[in-house]
């Protein structure tokens, strides 16, 4: 496949349904969506959203896609910088990642009724999501997060509200003009997407459809602003720590069990960790793919978890 985006090859969709572009106020905002048929039982509808790497879309959710959309209203979002969402030039910060998913939350209440959603999150944009559900209590129904960030280790991630790691420094060595495009091809080689993706899975038997499209992905136009805002920190807060314990919805959580993402001893550092539901499911970070009937059977119990009345104002 070709590195250079001057012969930037056509991204198919990530997902078979429905699509859809949101004009936002962080800019264009792209959707899949599916709505099962008439006739079954009537489940809150649900939001899933991809993790935040060099090459993410929606693909990373396809599995989950695929089982709920046959049993509730389904919608995926890709993220700024990410699939066909906008990828202009810019700074990508939780700020940003979250107005984009209160921009979905607010278009979902709109289109299919001012009820609770029920949100899956993987990686990092479960800190997004988790923000989102504080700042708009009631819009968010049940949170669930796959292979959860700012858990590992035992350092305190208690910094001022709105806080992050950003590195402006690296940010600034990592986008020179000159040469900003030709790093990113090389972090995103084929060869090098496999790798990272291996380190995902914890194993050499990595999704063979997702690889081919993670690298299709990272070769379209403005696919390397994101992905570098990432490697400079940007993305990751500081105050995590301090919106998890501020969650007031019920909140599910998958831990890997193998790969790089398997280090979650900041949740003793939690002080509403023990509402949680917790499972340590066996495998790597995106345990769906590996086995999502496995994973559904833990999952679908907490989707049945009522909501206090508080909860189930929209707001």
């Amino acid at each position: 496949m070709d590195d250079d985006t001057t012969n930037t090859p056509t991204l198919p969709a990530a997902l078979d349904a429905a699509r859809q572009v949101l004009e936002t106020a962080v800019g264009r905002v792209h959707l899949y969506s599916a709505v099962p048929a008439p006739g079954g039982p009537q489940l809150s509808p649900l939001l899933l959203i991809h993790s935040v790497n060099a090459a993410a879309s929606a693909a990373e959710v396809a599995p989950l896609f695929r089982y709920y959309s046959a049993r509730r209203p389904v919608v995926a979002l890709e993220l700024p910088g990410f699939g066909f969402s906008e990828r202009s030039d810019r700074l990508y910060t939780p700020r940003l990642m979250t107005d984009a998913i209160h921009a979905v939350l607010a278009h979902m209440a709109q289109s299919l009724g001012p009820v609770p959603v029920d949100v899956l999150a993987v990686s990092l944009s479960g800190e997004f999501a988790a923000r989102a559900a504080v700042e708009a209590p009631g819009r968010i129904g049940r949170l669930a997060l796959v292979s959860p960030t700012g858990l590992m280790g035992l350092r305190r991630r208690r910094s001022a509200p709105g806080s992050t790691a950003y590195k402006a420094g690296v940010h600034a060595f990592v986008s020179k003009p000159w040469w900003s495009q030709a790093l990113f091809n090389a972090l995103t080689r084929p060869a090098v997407v496999r790798y990272f993706l291996r380190r995902t899975w914890g194993s050499d038997t990595i999704d063979p459809h997702l690889w081919p499209y993670c690298v299709q992905s990272a070769r379209q136009e403005g696919a390397r602003f994101a992905p570098l805002c990432f490697l400079s920190m940007a993305m990751f807060s500081q105050d995590i720590h301090t919106v998890y314990d501020a969650l007031a919805c019920p909140v599910w959580a998958s831990l890997a069990t193998r790969g790089d993402f398997t280090d979650y001893r900041g949740l003793s550092l939690l002080q509403n960790a023990h509402r949680w539901k917790v499972h340590t499911v066996p495998g790597g970070a995106l345990p769906y793919f590996e086995d999502m009937p496995g994973f559904a059977a833990r999952l679908d119990a907490f989707w049945q978890i009522p909501l206090a009345p508080a909860r189930q104002a929209g707001g």
